[in-house]
């Protein structure tokens, strides 16, 4: 199998800055690795849509779909899975995060930004309907705890909560020694700030909201950085390594009150769907079009 084509996926803005920081991200990603051809694609606001570069690909040409998302929520499991079940040949890798090394980032921004072990912490994620993106944001707030002696706590931008102003009102309210304040709030020395890290990729509609929630700093997004370029590599790698570790022929087990193996039977459609598969497969690669 050669590598497949990588559609490095984002969400999309209006801002030109985040766009620019986005599209520089891939040309890291290909940069890192010369030869891979990694496309464009977004699941809002901006084009080409997945769908359309998805359908776009040219025919038997393997691609996995690289979320440059920071957590799994509505466009990984919807869009994206929808745009990889359209198409056979096709993957989908796991997002950016949760990664230890997002959090070394978000570290690094706090450091940068001057955030003293005083100040209390929310991580601002954009927030999703799904479930399981606040169980990723979980996950990295775990990772970015073990790296800080700071209270730190998640907020989101929309669809989960708690928002973003409320933790910051929260916080700065235990600042002040009101209700929750002390040890059972993580003992907060009263003096410190309320810092925001920015747990989103690059400048837009999400990162200006931040600015409005009533915090002393706000950290800057984790873009630019190398080390996003690394991980939407790795996640690739491990997506293309799932998809060769596929058998060419679907396993043929036996169902309850199949015949015994070796018994004469004719070849069900499910077989005969599978041998077809392998012989296309077999043309495609040593008679390519």
């Amino acid at each position: 199998m050669n590598s497949p084509v990588m559609i490095a996926c984002a969400h999309g803005t209006s801002n030109t800055q985040g766009a620019a920081e986005v599209n520089a991200l891939r040309a890291a990603i290909a940069e890192l690795r010369p030869g891979l051809d990694v496309r464009e694609a977004y699941v809002d606001v901006q084009q080409p849509d997945l769908v359309d570069v998805v359908a776009g690909l040219p025919e038997a040409e393997p691609a996995v779909v690289v979320p440059l998302l920071l957590s799994v929520g509505y466009h990984v499991k919807v869009d994206i899975a929808r745009a990889v079940k359209s198409r056979p040949g096709s993957a989908a890798a796991a997002p950016l995060g949760p990664d230890p090394r997002l959090a070394a980032l978000l570290d690094q921004r706090l450091r940068e930004a001057g955030t003293t072990d005083n100040d209390v912490v929310v991580l601002a994620a954009a927030g999703s309907s799904n479930p399981n993106a606040a169980v990723s944001v979980e996950e990295l707030l775990g990772q970015l705890q073990a790296l800080r002696s700071n209270r730190i706590v998640a907020a989101y931008g929309a669809s989960a909560k708690p928002s973003v102003p409320d933790a910051v009102a929260m916080l700065r309210q235990e600042l002040a020694g009101g209700a929750g304040a002390g040890e059972s709030a993580g003992a907060v020395d009263v003096g410190g700030r309320v810092v925001i890290a920015s747990y989103l990729l690059a400048p837009g509609y999400f990162h200006d909201q931040l600015a409005k929630a009533g915090a002393d700093v706000v950290t800057e997004p984790l873009l630019p950085s190398a080390t996003l370029a690394q991980i939407a590599l790795d996640r690739y790698d491990a997506a293309v390594a799932k998809m060769r570790e596929t058998p060419s022929e679907p396993a043929l087990e036996a169902a309850p009150g199949a015949p015994e193996a070796g018994a004469a039977e004719a070849p069900t459609d499910a077989q005969a769907g599978g041998i077809f598969k392998a012989v296309r497969r077999f043309v495609t690669k040593y008679f390519p079009r």
